[in-house]
């Protein structure tokens, strides 16, 4: 499983995204099934950014999403999510991988 938060850093402060990416990789060290994560920033946009995060399952993820941690331990991040109308996040099921 993979789930994407899509981000956007604010014009005054570039490094809004790298620094609430890292409060929470913290806050989520040790969550059971998550599996490592990595923040992507666009080559073509340089305020753009995806969080991309790895699942062992999607039972995992949803049972974690469910739990009363998730929103405090997301809530940096939260304020800088950037829908651009396909929504803040998706979650995607690994079909073929090399």
């Amino acid at each position: 499983m993979r789930v994407l938060v899509y981000a956007s850093a604010p014009g005054d402060d570039p490094r809004a995204v790298e620094d609430a990416y890292h409060t929470v990789s913290g806050a989520l060290a040790g969550t059971p099934g998550l599996l490592g994560n990595a923040l992507l920033r666009s080559v073509h946009e340089p305020g753009a950014f995806v969080v991309m995060s790895e699942w062992a399952d999607l039972d995992s993820f949803r049972e974690w999403e469910e739990g009363a941690g998730h929103r405090g331990a997301t809530a940096p991040l939260r304020p800088l999510q950037d829908g651009r109308g396909r929504g803040p996040f998706g979650i995607y099921e690994v079909t073929a991988a090399y």
